[in-house]
């Protein structure tokens, strides 16, 4: 195996509050430990282009508190296809980037595990993104500000929900996965979560609406992930308007707002963890992982599985919300 000597870093994919702090880390720790370290722009697109810069310390400076990524992202449609990992190969030969770390979520990881199949360069990646769905980790960096921001949001929405006695349907991202839709409900005392991981149906609308419209409560707010079946908050505002007509609805779809904005203290604490994780696993050798965290503890876990496998949400937290929205 060759010799490791200089680590290229980029972000890929949607971004996530703490991508900074992860590329802080990886950059500060890989120098600290001898190694020289390039930044890629633009993800895997910067990657096909040569869209490549030397890091120093002073590059990653004052950005531990600050949102997005300085390496911008990108989502690329030629990387996947064989020219566009040849290309990207050979950017990496060029460059004399020994191996790899990727920051982003499923897809982007997905794309690091077919790329070392195809050629022979260590990948490292990071979980970053604020849908905490890859499996192996507690936790995704961006996932804790994110569910913060989902639940200012919310409560601000509570006020004008109480004042006008209105039923809202807040959409929130989460693509196929529930977690923020779920756990920002309880955070924000909603009465409801609609999830991909807990299915509704009719009669399911109708016991939120009857738990939640009562005389004792002013107001609903329900949460819906977002859908690309379009069963998202749009969808069941109007099935309301239309089976419930005596009730007032509103729809807010928070979008990309909760995207942004300075990382909470956990996920720079996160991110900061798993960059130097990132380091330390190339050093033991290790080769096409993603460092995580479980119960704590840093852990390497299989691309292939973090990308591949789905992570479960935690049933009891659907046990939680329906007993304390009465």
């Amino acid at each position: 195996m060759t010799k490791i000597k200089t680590i290229g870093v980029l972000t890929s994919g949607g971004d996530s509050p703490g991508m900074n702090a992860a590329i802080r880390a990886v950059t500060r720790s890989a120098i600290y430990n001898g190694f020289h370290v390039k930044g890629i722009y633009r993800g895997y697109e910067g990657l096909i282009h040569d869209e490549v810069k030397r890091f120093t310390t002073e590059d990653v400076s004052n950005i531990i508190q600050t949102g997005g990524t300085i390496l911008r992202t990108a989502r690329s449609k030629e990387f996947p296809t064989p020219a566009g990992h040849r290309k990207a190969y050979e950017t990496l030969v060029k460059e004399h980037i020994d191996a790899l770390v990727v920051i982003g979520g499923n897809g982007s990881l997905s794309g690091a595990a077919q790329f070392t199949e195809d050629y022979d360069i260590p990948c490292i990646g990071l979980p970053g993104t604020i849908d905490n769905d890859l499996y192996g980790t507690d936790m995704t960096i961006g996932y804790d500000t994110t569910l913060n921001t989902i639940t200012q949001c919310v409560d601000k929405i509570r006020d004008t929900a109480n004042s006008h006695e209105r039923i809202f349907f807040v959409e929130v991202m989460g693509r196929d996965a529930g977690f923020l839709a779920q756990n920002s409900a309880i955070a924000s005392g909603a009465e409801a979560a609609i999830i991909p991981e807990d299915s509704t149906d009719t009669d399911q609308l109708m016991t939120f609406m009857q738990r939640g419209i009562r005389k004792s409560k002013r107001s609903c707010i329900v949460i819906v992930s977002e859908n690309p079946n379009g069963h998202g908050a749009m969808y069941y505002a109007d099935r309301v308007m239309k089976e419930y007509p005596g009730y007032e609805v509103r729809v807010s779809i928070l979008g990309h707002l909760q995207r942004g904005g300075s990382p909470s203290a956990r996920d720079r604490i996160l991110a900061s963890r798993v960059g130097v994780g990132a380091i330390d696993a190339l050093m033991e050798g290790q080769r096409n992982v993603m460092v995580g965290i479980k119960n704590d503890e840093v852990v390497y876990v299989p691309l292939k599985s973090a990308a591949g496998k789905r992570k479960p949400i935690d049933k009891s937290l659907i046990k939680v919300l329906d007993e304390l929205s009465i």
